[in-house]
């Protein structure tokens, strides 16, 4: 038989988590979102989707839940930046490999199936991983430009770097998701 939780024992849980979890996981979305009003977005949604699940299912490990949410959240509002990522980690390779990577076909698709669907998911969680992988000043770099849509110019004044140094971190990170998404490519075409 499951217990019902009260809803002053969920109150307290749900203090007690936020007490617990709240800077970290503000920390976490803050690194990979444009600005913290986004952040604090994401991180409110993220409460709110914890309250709503308290009421009809428990959750084993808090961690993990809240962690794995707050992804999909960003991943969520990154979305709608899809075609121009895509152009930019797609597009010719400057230094001549034929092989190039692209995606366009597979992520761009109007047809929402399932299974175009799952590609999608799989292709945002292998970004942020890839993402994750790279020195701090080149994912910051990359993120503002592709994906929150900063120009390197107003990045040149939050950061006091030069625009061609900020290009070059971009170029970097780009060949690297460029490699590391090749496999995806390869394995979803194999599929």
């Amino acid at each position: 038989m499951q217990s019902v939780v009260m809803p002053q024992d969920k109150n307290s849980h749900i203090i007690h988590t936020i007490k617990e979890y709240g800077k970290s996981l503000l920390g976490f979305i803050r690194k990979r979102v444009k600005n913290d009003a986004d952040a604090e977005d994401i991180l409110q949604d993220v409460w709110y989707q914890f309250s709503n699940v308290l009421n009809t299912e428990p959750i084993e490990q808090t961690s993990a839940w809240l962690y794995r949410v707050a992804r999909n959240k960003i991943l969520d509002k990154h979305k709608k930046h899809t075609e121009t990522l895509l152009d930019d980690m797609a597009g010719n390779d400057e230094d001549g490999d034929e092989d190039t990577l692209d995606l366009r076909d597979l992520l761009l698709t109007e047809a929402r199936t399932p299974e175009t669907e799952y590609i999608k998911n799989i292709f945002w969680e292998e970004l942020f991983v890839a993402l994750d992988e790279l020195p701090e000043q080149q994912r910051q770099v990359f993120v503002w430009h592709e994906l929150d849509d900063i120009p390197f110019e107003e990045i040149a004044k939050r950061t006091g770097e030069n625009v061609n140094t900020l290009v070059s971190r971009k170029r970097y990170a780009v060949l690297h998701l460029r490699k590391r998404l090749k496999q995806l490519y390869v394995e979803i075409n194999n599929y």
